[in-house]
């Protein structure tokens, strides 16, 4: 049964890029979509930045906020959209403005919608306006400023008219936390209260059981500030009485346990604040037997103020106007706050401890706690008439921005149809004479290039930058068709965005991959011009070292050396060299020899021979270069921005030539063919047919040509018995007669 539900949309599909796509060109493909196979989908996801689409569109079809577009969430996008149209023809259409008209009032969403939209123009002074954009919708925040309550559940503090209620609002804010408000503005909803009566219940009776035992509370209201300021000094004041009690088990304790002199050489050749550290590492006071701890004179700088406010809070409240402290006194003042120590380790950890008690407990009365909770279901109870505030919005964006989408989600058809940039299109790039198409951002030029080379595809990372705003950019360009001689890294260009913004573009890396057959054709050639020319340089440049090196030589030694009597000797020839170089150039003959004659040899024949030369050349790069040209596969360069590409997205050779447009005089222009700079090769020509002649004449002389020219014009024929090849040709032995027979006898 679900086959049959499945095959009752007659579906349209187009061969394109090397794979099936969909044609989607009425609503009722629109309806069907959830029908269609996934696997026929050109994607399965998308990125929601990056794309040139607007972002707010993206991140509404983005329902669970993961940065991420999945195909149930197009297809929930979808399914809302029509719903809320009266006709869903007009998602095709995909233009800017949504009709008033075209929201279906038949439903009640649709009715709100349709409301929302005209109360959003009438606040924008537009009222008697017959359609609405995304640039008023965008807006809605200006309305929710002008309402205290907005349907979202959120109340700021000038949600509340009462002064009592909206103190207690900042109070709930400022001790757990706030979220904001569809206006902007901070505030609370039901969690956030329900959470600081928790706590502030929590804190007031932890308080409370302090309270009702009198030895937690030795000085009543004061007790934890006096416990405080008792404990910021136990731990000097326990090392001090410790220290004392060494000093009277050995009086030659007493000078280590004082710091040594040294010690304080050190501080004395610094500048000391009274709170330095290595000031207050120092003991409380100085150590000498059974001493007790002053409290006023003689004590450590780095602690004074603190043993002042202990002495203060603790000392005069419980033991009297005392300037020194026993170790007795101290041990009975610890067994006195000992129950507010105990006390004190039970308090639950909470953010409403910030407030001061008495402030507290009178917001955690009844009424107070009431009265936000009305002003929250207040809120709420015009959630439907806000919430289709957004869905103004939300129908507005969709309504332009939907169907773009889908051409670049269930298919690939704004790419390949060439009419209109793709989403993932950033824009055009113009460098070397031509300008590239297929531009895509990329935010780690590392990790797209690790994905990215599958593709195939010749690409240009660019980094592009606007001088005038200092925005910062990098794309990836696909270089589809003409050559890669002029390209490398550092070349500059300049990039277009969609916006139509130029961008300073600069190429920072390269992925080499063909281009184009034509490349493949003139690769060999070229690189065997570069390799001779790169030869010549090594031979030129060693050349030169050698002579350098020599003359050197011969001008020291005639510096150094005595002057030669008699006349200089005769130059000696090296008979060897002279024999090797004989060697070459005759071996080098004969291979020019056999050379031309097999290609005379083939007559009539000679074109083709040619042909087959070339193709010998450049058949194997030629090849090499389809067959990657056949792989060209815009997958692998989605994949690497985030997308989940479903299947090849071929980029053959014809729609590459269109991706990369080549420079071409315009129709009509005129050429002016004289360039009075243009480089004067006429001695340089006439050197090297000069030659070229000498050459062929001398191989003709010789007689290497007589074996491929016809009969008549052979150096034999021509110049007989004086030509070379006449002499060192054999002569023949003389044939003997043949033997006569005996005559027979009459």
């Amino acid at each position: 049964m679900a086959s049959e539900v499945r095959n009752k949309h007659r579906w349209l599909f187009s061969r394109i890029g090397g794979f099936n796509q969909v044609r989607l060109q009425r609503a009722e493909d629109l309806a069907a979509l959830p029908q269609l196979d996934q696997k026929l989908w050109a994607a399965l996801a998308c990125p929601v930045n990056g794309l040139a689409l607007d972002a707010a569109t993206l991140k509404l079809v983005d329902s669970d906020g993961d940065g991420r577009i999945r195909v149930p969430e197009v297809l929930a996008a979808v399914r809302w959209a029509m719903e809320r149209l009266r006709d869903p023809e007009d998602l095709l259409r995909g233009s800017a403005r949504l009709p008033l008209s075209a929201i279906n009032d038949q439903n009640p969403d649709g009715r709100n919608i349709l409301a929302a939209a005209r109360e959003i123009l009438t606040s924008l002074g537009k009222g008697q306006a017959a359609d609405i954009g995304p640039e008023e919708t965008a807006d809605v925040a200006r309305v929710f400023e002008k309402t205290r309550f907005n349907g979202d559940g959120v109340i700021p503090v000038t949600a509340a008219e009462d002064p009592e209620i909206a103190a207690a609002i900042e109070d709930i804010m400022a001790s757990v936390g706030s979220k904001p408000d569809r206006s902007g503005q901070p505030g609370i909803d039901r969690e956030i209260l329900k959470k600081f009566y928790t706590e502030a219940q929590a804190f007031s009776d932890w308080h409370a059981a302090g309270e009702r035992n009198p030895r937690s509370m030795p000085l009543g209201e004061k007790s934890a500030s006096a416990y405080d300021a008792m404990a910021a000094v136990a731990a000097k004041v326990e090392d001090f009485f410790v220290r004392c009690r060494l000093a009277s088990f050995d009086a030659r304790a007493a000078a280590a346990l004082n710091r040594e002199e040294k010690d304080y050489l050190a501080l004395s050749a610094r500048e000391l604040a009274p709170d330095a550290a290595d000031v207050a590492a120092l003991p409380l006071a100085r150590i000498e037997p059974d001493r007790p701890l002053p409290l006023l004179q003689g004590v450590n700088p780095a602690w004074a103020a603190r043993l002042a406010r202990f002495r203060e809070t603790v000392v005069v409240p419980l033991l009297g106007d005392k300037a020194e402290l026993r170790e007795a006194d101290w041990r009975k003042l610890q067994e006195t706050f000992a129950d507010h120590a105990a006390w004190r380790k039970t308090q639950p950890v909470t953010g409403v401890d910030k407030l001061e008690l008495l402030r507290l407990r009178k917001r955690l009365q009844p009424a107070v706690r009431a009265a936000i909770e009305a002003l929250i279901e207040k809120d709420l109870a015009r959630a439907p008439e806000f919430d289709a505030l957004v869905s103004v919005d939300r129908l507005a964006r969709y309504h332009r921005d939907l169907f773009t989408l889908l051409r670049n989600f269930v298919s690939f058809e704004d790419f390949y149809g060439r009419e209109k940039k793709a989403i993932f299109q950033a824009g055009t790039l113009y460098i070397d004479q031509r300008s590239c198409d297929l531009c895509i951002r990329v935010e780690d030029v590392a990790k797209h290039a690790a994905t990215a080379h599958l593709s195939q595809t010749y690409l240009m990372y660019c980094e592009c930058v606007r001088r005038s705003s200092g925005e910062k950019m990098t794309i990836a360009a696909a270089m589809t068709a003409g050559d890669a001689d002029n390209l490398m890294v550092g070349r500059n260009g300049v990039f277009y965005d969609r916006q139509g913004r130029d961008w300073d573009a600069t190429v920072v890396r390269l992925i080499e991959n063909p281009i184009s057959i034509r490349q493949a054709f003139w690769s060999p050639y070229k690189r065997l011009v570069r390799f001779i020319g790169e030869m010549v340089a090594k031979r030129a440049a060693a050349a030169d070292s050698a002579a350098h090196e020599k003359t050197t030589v011969i001008v020291t030694g005639a510096a150094s050396a005595e002057p030669a009597k008699g006349p200089p000797p005769k130059p000696k020839i090296d008979v060897g060299t002279v024999a090797a170089l004989g060697v070459a150039v005759g071996g080098i003959t004969a291979a020019l020899g056999a050379l031309l004659q097999a290609f005379f040899g083939l007559g009539i024949w000679m074109p083709l021979g040619l042909l087959g030369l070339v193709l010998l050349i450049s058949g194997p790069s030629m090849i090499i270069a389809w067959l990657k040209l056949r792989q060209r596969n815009l997958g692998p360069l989605l994949d690497a921005c985030g997308f989940a590409v479903n299947t090849r997205a071929l980029i053959n050779l014809p729609f590459g030539r269109s991706l990369t447009g080549l420079g071409h005089l315009p129709p009509g222009a005129r050429y002016q063919r004289s360039d009075p700079f243009k480089p004067k090769h006429f001695k340089r020509n006439l050197a090297l047919v000069l030659s070229t002649i000498l050459v062929l004449a001398g191989l003709w002389f010789f007689g290497v040509l007589d074996r491929v020219l016809p009969q008549p014009i052979r150096s034999v024929s021509v110049l007989g018995e004086v030509a070379p090849a006449a002499e060192a040709a054999p002569v023949p032995a003389p044939t003997p007669a043949p033997a006569q027979p005996p005559a027979a006898n009459p």
